[in-house]
């Protein structure tokens, strides 16, 4: 048996393996028998060496490889692999236009995985052993796929949780699945059985972020490029969305400049409801920054963002470069 597991997705593909590994019987003896390989540095008749062993006090042996289909993704400027040698079946395949005719008498007992990240359905090697294997795709998950996703989730794990709560997870954490999974974690034991609710994703989630976000700004304020540039690819790295790091650094700012007006203003009663989904740690931020930034620095900088959205909107850069290139440039005033 052969499965195939591709797709951006990284999370969805590590669980879907787990639960084939879970099929296979005992999990330790399984773990005797699994060969983990290197789709780069792998050859054809080392990867029939490793299917072709019997397994030991087991009924089955996997065989999971990782990489291979993306040896044979076109890249731009580069020649295609084409392992060791040509055949006529496909000369883009090398020796690895074998591999379909191994897999058809390949042992009853061996399970093969071959396991990748993004790779077009026009993948030479994907096309020639997709007709023998199982395919499973795990492409990115759009918003309204993404909120099913945390709603199951939640389910599974015995929770119930809001609508808006949902929401506001997916704006705080992004598409991050492995990230998602463990703040879902945190608010499954944080709110101990009963609904999870908008403001609970509040208190466990956002705290983080946002102090992350602060030193991002005052970092820029200050004129430390590398230090800004290292917090803005930990929050990017962390799992935070490009989209939300930007609204997060805008929202910020427009704090500061209701800060630099108001003052303690902030904190009466009527001017709270009108920023009732602020945290009280995030106003406290902002008026200290406030007695620290002319208000002219403020507004140069929130200008910048401004400009730096329509670049992404308009498809001008990237998000990650529009980012980058922005906090070079709020960092030189």
């Amino acid at each position: 048996m052969i499965y195939i597991l591709y797709g951006k997705d990284d999370f969805s593909r590590h669980e879907a393996l787990g639960k084939i590994k879970e099929k296979l019987g005992n999990p330790e003896m399984l773990a005797v028998n699994t060969v983990l390989l290197d789709g780069q540095q792998l050859s054809l008749g080392r990867l029939i060496d490793a299917c072709s062993a019997v397994p030991f006090l087991c009924p089955y042996r996997l065989v999971v490889v990782q990489g291979l289909l993306g040896q044979f993704e076109q890249k731009s400027g580069q020649k295609r692999r084409t392992g060791r040698s040509k055949t006529r079946l496909d000369p883009g395949l090398g020796e690895w236009a074998g591999l379909a005719e191994y897999v058809d008498s390949m042992p009853s007992t061996t399970i093969l995985a071959l396991v990748d990240g993004e790779i077009k359905a026009t993948n030479p090697l994907l096309v020639l052993l997709a007709p023998l294997a199982k395919v499973m795709t795990f492409p990115p998950l759009n918003e309204k796929e993404l909120a099913k996703w945390i709603e199951e989730r939640v389910k599974q794990r015995g929770g119930t949780i809001s609508a808006d709560a949902v929401a506001s997870l997916i704006g705080l954490v992004g598409p991050d699945l492995w990230l998602m999974s463990n703040e879902i974690e945190k608010l499954l034991a944080f709110c101990s059985g009963r609904l999870i609710t908008e403001e609970d994703v509040g208190q466990v989630t956002s705290y983080t972020r946002e102090a992350n976000i602060f030193a991002l700004i005052d970092a820029i304020f200050e004129g430390r490029r590398k230090v800004a540039q290292r917090l803005l690819h930990q929050l990017l790295q962390g799992g935070a969305a490009p989209s939300y790091v930007l609204v997060m650094i805008t929202r910020q700012l427009r704090l500061l400049i209701i800060a630099k007006e108001l003052g303690q203003r902030l904190f009466r009663t009527e001017t709270r409801d009108t920023l009732e989904s602020v945290s009280e740690y995030a106003l406290q931020k902002a008026l200290k920054q406030a007695k620290a930034y002319t208000l002219e620095q403020v507004k140069g900088a929130y200008r910048r963002i401004l400009e730096a959205d329509i670049a992404i909107k308009t498809g001008k850069y990237d998000d990650d470069l529009a980012l980058d290139l922005l906090v070079v440039e709020l960092c030189q005033g």
